[in-house]
């Protein structure tokens, strides 16, 4: 709760006029009783009108003031709330740009979107209602129990019996309740899960008719939630029974005392009802008081949630930091040294490198050693879940290698700030993602003041510029959210476009070709090499023909180089890349052949 609190400092000023208005109010409602008890004993019992009207006018302007002071004290703790929340919204959102993809993977998506939505919107919802009545209920309870002392001691005697047992209900349910709604939340965070899978894999789950199947998923996860919430509801519902119970107790044994205290002249009988005003003013206070603990546990659980994330610290940090902080990353070398090499260094460069995900049992990848050169084109093939992925990974530091160390331009990755590494790289991933906006502003993601000839020169070289200007507009065409009003290899031709328009040293193609056809995917290597400069590339792929005229490539298999070497070295000497060669070609040029035969 301390971080929620670092987020108050700045609502310094409405955090205390807030309560300090809602304490006005209360006072002037304390007052309420007495006021009735004066027309009732004065005004009532001598039928004088003109003292009873000037007593309504005083209810009126106490009602008046207590109107003001309250829309007041909600302003200010409207303003405070709303701008914690959105300090901590920013933060968390901050932060979660700061998480590595491993505590991305850790995580997981469903639950950092309710974190940063509905455990947010909890939390700003608790900060109101505790600057309102946290300190306005007690006030009350507390005020009218003395102002009942003032009254009448003995009467009085049935506030301090009540108040306690009313407290011990209120606070026991409380501290049973607390834990409870932890548990609600981290059952939301499951349905939520199951509600994104559906609805970013809803045609999959269509083609193979698997409707049913999630719809007794989701009601099975959404069962287990509305079990729980009742079960906490049901715990919660006992208060207001409880309460009302000990109440209308409390005021029994109040009009029993204020009759035997009336009937032997200690007390008048206006004094009575204001008696029992106070402990209606008791009973309402503790209700709200009791909803108002309810929801501040719901806040509570949901800031524990938050601080969760906020205290997740990420595992890859610029180098720049580390280095001020007197941590050089081992295997890292020297910025002097770094800088002697100049242009002689190779573009990249893997020295023994390991990588172990986090809570994996085995490494996913092992000893992978082997450079890069200005202007080559690397190629990297293998079977699935052999590691292509991770390898080209590891350049931008989207993971950090678990052992041996990557070096760019002779330095090692961990020596660069993040911004300064992933400048010189422009990374297609698997899956093509563009976001809501023009194709004009998703081009300049990797450079914002690119030209609009920038824009159109990159998208000529990955075979994009014929589609875009075919569309209404051009370069001003709306691309819906997730690219869904274009097809799967326009999407990957303009995902390549958006890597090229910023002219990178590096350029990392992940698989991004896949839903290209063979013709468009060879003149989009063939423009990509003849493309000026010396940008080195690395492409990702499982197809040969995608690879198979790079400089070199790289075989992998179970996270391990079985074969390095140009495609003709491969083919005679891998027999990994021999037995990936022969299932797309040459068993394919048999069958062609024995069907001509035929």
């Amino acid at each position: 709760m301390k971080k929620l609190l670092g987020y108050l400092k700045d609502y310094k000023k409405e955090s205390l006029l807030g309560p300090l208005f809602k304490l006005l109010e209360a006072s002037f409602e304390l007052i309420v009783p007495l006021v009735m008890a004066a027309i009732i004993d004065t005004g009532v019992e001598n039928g004088d009108r003109p003292y009873i009207m000037k007593m309504c006018l005083v209810l009126v302007l106490l009602a008046v003031i207590g109107l003001t002071c309250s829309i007041t004290a909600q302003y200010f703790a409207a303003k405070a709330a709303v701008g914690c929340a959105t300090g901590l919204r920013h933060a968390l959102f901050s932060h979660i740009e700061s998480l590595s993809f491993t505590e991305m993977d850790t995580v997981g998506t469903s639950t950092l979107i309710t974190r940063m939505t509905s455990d947010i919107n909890q939390v700003q919802n608790g900060v109101n209602l505790v600057l309102r009545l946290f300190l306005r209920s007690p006030f009350i309870v507390f005020g009218a129990m003395i102002m009942a002392f003032t009254i009448d001691v003995k009467a009085a005697l049935v506030f301090v019996v009540t108040i306690p047992l009313l407290s011990v209900v209120v606070f026991g349910i409380m501290l049973v309740s607390i834990p409870l709604y932890r548990k609600v939340q981290a059952a939301l965070d499951k349905v939520l899960g199951i509600t994104r899978e559906n609805l970013t894999g809803s045609r999959v789950i269509r083609a193979f008719n698997k409707e049913q199947d999630e719809i007794e998923q989701f009601h099975e996860s959404n069962e287990a939630l509305t079990r729980i919430q009742l079960y906490v509801g049901k715990i919660s519902a006992l208060m207001n029974p409880f309460t009302y119970i000990i109440i209308n107790g409390a005021i029994v044994a109040l009009l029993w005392t204020g009759a035997i205290r009336v009937d032997g002249g200690f007390i008048t009988q206006g004094e009575v009802v204001a008696l029992v005003n106070y402990m209606s003013q008791i009973l309402v206070e503790l209700v709200k008081l009791a909803n108002l603990i309810i929801n501040i546990n719901k806040s509570v659980a949901c800031m524990h949630r938050i601080e969760n994330v906020l205290d997740l610290e990420p595992s890859i940090r610029d180098g720049a930091a580390e280095a001020a902080d007197g941590k050089s990353p081992q295997g890292s070398g020297s910025t002097a040294d770094s800088d002697s090499r100049g242009k002689d260094a190779p573009a990249v460069e893997f020295s023994h490198v390991g990588l172990a995900y986090a809570g994996a049992g085995e490494e996913a990848l092992t000893d992978i050693d082997f450079i890069a050169k200005r202007g080559e084109t690397i190629g990297i093939i293998g079977g699935t879940g052999s590691g292509k992925s991770s390898v080209v990974n590891l350049i931008p530091r989207f993971y950090e290698a678990t052992g041996g160390c990557v070096r760019v331009d002779g330095r090692n990755v961990s020596d660069y700030t993040l911004e300064e590494l992933r400048d010189k790289i422009g990374v297609v991933l698997q899956k093509a993602v563009l976001f809501k906006g023009t194709i004009r502003e998703n081009m300049r993601w990797g450079k914002p003041d690119a030209t609009d000839e920038e824009i159109m020169e990159a998208l000529s070289t990955a075979q994009a510029k014929e589609f875009v200007m075919a569309k209404d507009g051009g370069l001003d065409y709306e691309i819906e959210q997730g690219g869904k009003n274009l097809s799967g290899g326009q999407r990957q031709r303009l995902t390549i476009a958006r890597a090229l328009v910023k002219k990178p040293e590096i350029l990392i193609m992940d698989d991004s070709a896949s839903a290209l056809d063979f013709a468009t995917d060879a003149a989009l290597r063939a423009a990509i090499a003849g493309m000026e400069g010396d940008m080195t590339v690395f492409i990702v792929s499982q197809r040969a023909a995608s690879i198979m005229y790079a400089d070199r490539i790289v075989v992998l298999d179970d996270g391990k180089i079985v074969g390095l070497g140009t495609h003709e070295e491969l083919l005679s000497g891998c027999e990994v890349y021999q037995e990936i060669y022969d299932s797309q070609f040459r068993k394919a040029v048999v069958k062609e052949s024995g069907a001509a035969g035929a």
